[in-house]
């Protein structure tokens, strides 16, 4: 029963930001934000003690925002709007990953990835992870992941088995991460094309596909260049199927990316609007072939559309809570800190713009280290920044700065999914992945981006 009512609530969150987005319907945003708090309240007796402690944040925000401000009940409904904007978005996307997770057309793309000659195996997997990255998220290293532990427990020399492994996972780790800066369907955009004034994913998509190719380029060369020593011989690797596995992948990837293109040009919408809505109707089109060969294909649809938003996603609840905590703190802590930097004469549109958009791709991993997530880090300061037209820059350079940073923070903070991730596939600590295994990776890859950013600084008009 906990579980359905969730699902229950989530949906109407769902619902209710959709009607807010794509419709502008009246009540639509207060009744969106009021979903969101009895969401929390009803994952509040299920939630760890780190979740509370975010939820205990919220609010002391909110006691602080009636203190303060007269606008309070304004401010706190505009942050709990931002949690429905990130709950809506992460029911989307798990609508998407479970059919692919369990499509076998998929799990037989990650295997021809994975299984790869090491001539190849670099290059195939940081593809393969960017690519399932875009419709599975941390699905992506899970499946890569788990399929390259196999492959490389087959090893039996341990220490080639070891740096084996290694290698695979950072290149399925660099791969996601690559993704962050780019990919529609990635909170590193979403949240970005929110908080900052003028933007849009087409407006940065082309500025920014650079930059994923950059970041990819880095790790590559990095694997290359200074790749272990081993003096052994090196066991002949057959790969598993061929090319044309890759082509269902390509295809879901194609339609899904040409109508949230297609769309978000139509409608005129915001991107996150968009794949709110596209992304759901591609799952269940996914579903509904894959129960063409049961004797009832839309009950079989049904009921495992019914499975997904009943069961499966209130299964994400602790992910959930994070992240949407993470949005309610940022959005309500940047609106309270605003008048207190103006009090203390503080005024960052003094500074260089050069230096405000550089100096985003070094501040949002760095503080991936002290602990906090990405989603806080730009919620909280983004807004806090001085907007591209104040600056004379195109918001695309803003925003190609932002999911540099969060990308690298993905790479190196040992306090988010992907390094923890790595280091469970890797039989090690989030923060050996985080700090030692991509300490070179994290140093090049922040100077090009950095020298990248500036140049789409100079090149991107304002």
């Amino acid at each position: 029963m906990p579980d359905r009512l969730l699902g229950s609530v989530l949906l109407l969150v769902a619902a209710a930001t959709v009607l807010r987005d794509w419709f502008a319907v009246p009540g639509a945003a207060p009744i969106a934000a009021l979903l969101t708090l009895a969401f929390l309240i009803v994952a509040l007796p299920k939630a760890s003690a780190s979740r509370r402690t975010f939820m205990a944040i919220g609010a002391v925000l909110a006691l602080l925002a009636f203190a303060t401000r007269k606008d309070a009940i304004p401010l706190i409904l505009d942050g709990l709007g931002q949690g429905a904007f990130i709950a809506t978005f992460f029911i989307a996307l798990a609508t998407l990953r479970t059919p692919a997770a369990t499509s076998p057309a998929i799990a037989r793309c990650g295997e021809y990835l994975a299984s790869q000659p090491p001539g190849k195996r670099y290059l195939a997997l940081t593809s393969g992870g960017h690519l399932f990255s875009l419709i599975l998220n941390y699905g992506a290293i899970q499946l890569l992941g788990g399929l390259t532990e196999s492959i490389t427990a087959k090893e039996r020399d341990p220490v080639l088995r070891e740096i084996r492994n290694r290698r695979m996972l950072l290149a399925i780790q660099r791969g996601f991460c690559a993704s962050l800066c780019w990919s529609p369907l990635a909170f590193a955009m979403a949240i970005s094309t929110s908080v900052v004034p003028g933007s849009s994913w087409s407006g940065a998509a082309i500025f920014a596909i650079f930059n994923a190719a950059l970041l990819t380029f880095v790790g590559w060369a990095l694997d290359t260049i200074v790749k272990p020593k081993y003096s052994g011989p090196r066991p002949r690797v057959v790969p598993i199927g061929n090319w044309r596995d890759l082509k269902p992948l390509l295809l879901l990837l194609v339609v899904i990316f040409s109508g949230v293109g297609l769309l978000e040009l139509l409608t005129g919408l915001r991107i996150v609007s968009v794949v709110m809505v596209f992304v759901p109707l591609v799952a269940i089109a996914w579903l509904y072939i894959e129960a063409r060969e049961s004797p009832a294909p839309l009950r079989e649809t049904g009921t495992r559309l019914t499975t997904i938003l009943f069961t499966e996603i209130p299964a994400y609840r602790s992910e959930m809570v994070l992240l949407v905590m993470a949005g309610i703190i940022g959005s309500l802590g940047s609106d309270l800190a605003v008048p207190l930097i103006e009090t203390a004469g503080i005024d960052p549109s003094g500074l260089p713009p050069a230096l405000v958009i550089g100096s985003l791709v070094w501040i949002i991993p760095l503080l991936g280290q002290l602990g906090m997530n990405p989603i806080l880090a730009v919620s909280l300061f983004a807004p806090l920044l001085p907007t591209p037209e104040a600056m004379g820059v195109s918001p695309a350079a803003v925003i190609c700065a932002i999911t540099a940073g969060w990308s690298l923070a993905g790479a190196t903070s040992p306090f988010t999914a992907t390094t923890m991730l790595i280091g469970r596939l890797g039989h090690t600590t989030a923060l050996e992945v985080g700090v030692r295994w991509n300490r070179q990776f994290f140093l090049f890859a922040a100077l090009c981006l950095t020298a990248s950013v500036l140049l789409i600084m100079a090149l991107a008009p304002a």
